[in-house]
């Protein structure tokens, strides 16, 4: 392994439906202190362990996809979650241990997520989001799925916490990683994703980025076909 890791979201009846907003506002709010609380609390008995804790937990999971439509229930039930890890050690464990990307059957998807994100468009975290989605001749892909996992899991990408994850798509001519985000509709967040994903990645000028909210994926049963945006 040759690669290094540096680690160190007045009509009558609109006052309630105010209220109702401002409550689950609240709620989110106490969500994400309670998170962050978690969190801090992992990283101090992490590093009182003498470990070094990285920002997020993260999950990675297995789709072994059967051909045929798509269907939410058979897609979820596909879906296997392989190990989590939450240090700089415990990633290496994880990492040298997976199957390299040549060898995964076709189709195959290996999704890298935040833990308590599902590698579902219907997540709510997912759900009013996008990808950005970028196509690898198979000899190469394995080398920048290496480069964007350690960006993703050292925190290195622009607008981290706008991201939910990353998926490599083993196919029979081509292998695809894409990259989720939070919300597609932020044009600034989105944008900046790209070009920090081009930046890490290295990314030869030849190759084209292509960008689908989640909900378009829904409407149309398609991961990776009908993209929006080019870059």
């Amino acid at each position: 392994m040759e690669s290094k890791m540096d680690i160190t979201e007045k009509k009558e009846g609109e006052s309630d439906n105010s209220s109702k907003d401002l409550n689950n506002n609240n709620i989110n709010n106490e969500l994400t202190d309670s998170d962050s609380k978690e969190a801090e609390e992992r990283q101090a008995r992490e590093l009182k362990a003498g470990l070094h804790p990285l920002k997020h937990k993260f999950v990675f999971w297995y789709t072994r996809r059967t051909p045929g439509v798509r269907t939410q229930t058979s897609y979820e039930d596909n879906i296997k979650k392989i190990v989590d890890f939450s240090t700089v050690e415990g990633f290496w464990v994880c990492y040298c241990h997976l199957a390299r990307p040549s060898t995964l059957p076709s189709p195959t998807d290996l999704h890298l997520f935040k833990e308590g994100i599902r590698p579902l468009w219907e997540d709510s975290a997912n759900c009013n989001g996008g990808k950005w989605i970028i196509r690898f001749k198979k000899v190469v892909s394995g080398r920048f799925w290496e480069d964007l996992v350690l960006a993703l899991v050292g925190d290195q990408l622009d607008y981290g916490d706008n991201v939910c994850g990353a998926v490599l798509s083993i196919r029979f001519n081509e292998d695809i990683l894409s990259v989720w985000n939070r919300n597609a509709s932020d044009h600034q967040a989105v944008m900046a994703l790209r070009d920090s994903i081009k930046r890490h990645l290295k990314l030869p000028h030849s190759y084209v980025m292509e960008y689908k909210p989640h909900d378009a994926s829904l409407r149309d049963n398609s991961s990776y076909r009908n993209t929006w945006l080019r870059g």
